[in-house]
């Protein structure tokens, strides 16, 4: 048994006041990732639209509510075992409820309310080593990219059919890392009043910077 205060636990920060407890090594846990997040309004939870296809995240929302832009797969598109048909969508979860992604499910989350969000974020197994980023790889179309760290906080999103690894450019206005985000589309309501829109293919994608607000199309140099 493993016991801790999460406020004795050293905060990292990001964005604008994101506060992060990471409790997974206090907790001593093997199999599951644990982190609790206080999040001001106007500012999310530090990632943009991202998949894990090899771990299964939940996140549980103590205070606040916390609203999630997802893309996430419905299946063969038309029976062709090489189509996806996707939805994405925007769901809000209040406190005291939870909201699982399964593995390969696109989200990213943010406090788009009033008050303050406090949320834990769980994910098992503890490690993913399956990060996905919903961008084509610039040099074969692969549908999806894998980023990966080099040296002094450099990083390359690697795709995983070619093996390229392309670099992506700054925010063009501030120079800060910009975050992938679905492209605006209209949206219809769902039964749940979730908005909701249903493409055979994935829909588009942007880049947006979560400092300046500033967007492009690609994070690329064309």
């Amino acid at each position: 048994m493993e016991r801790t205060a999460i406020d004795a636990v050293e905060s990292a920060a990001f964005g604008d006041g994101v506060d992060r407890r990471g409790l997974t090594d206090a907790l001593d846990a093997e199999h599951l990732a644990v982190n609790r997040y206080r999040v001001p309004p106007g500012e999310g939870f530090p990632s943009g639209l991202h998949a894990h296809g090899d771990q299964e995240e939940v996140f549980v929302v103590l205070d606040g509510e916390a609203t999630f832009e997802t893309l996430v797969p419905r299946g063969e598109a038309g029976g062709d075992p090489g189509a996806t048909e996707w939805e994405a969508g925007e769901v809000a979860v209040a406190a005291g409820e939870a909201i699982r992604f399964a593995p390969g499910e696109y989200q990213s989350g943010r406090n788009a309310g009033e008050a303050e969000l406090v949320a834990l974020a769980l994910g098992a197994p503890r490690d993913s080593e399956d990060v996905r980023i919903p961008l084509a790889c610039p040099e074969c179309g692969h549908g999806y990219l894998r980023p990966e760290a080099g040296g002094a906080g450099d990083v390359r999103l690697v795709c995983p059919d070619c093996d390229a690894r392309n670099a992506p450019e700054g925010c063009p206005d501030c120079g800060s890392e910009m975050r992938v985000a679905l492209a605006d589309a209209e949206r219809r309501e769902s039964p749940s009043g979730d908005s909701r829109e249903v493409a055979g293919d994935r829909p588009e994608t942007r880049v947006v910077c979560p400092y300046c607000g500033a967007e492009a199309a690609t994070p690329f140099r064309s």
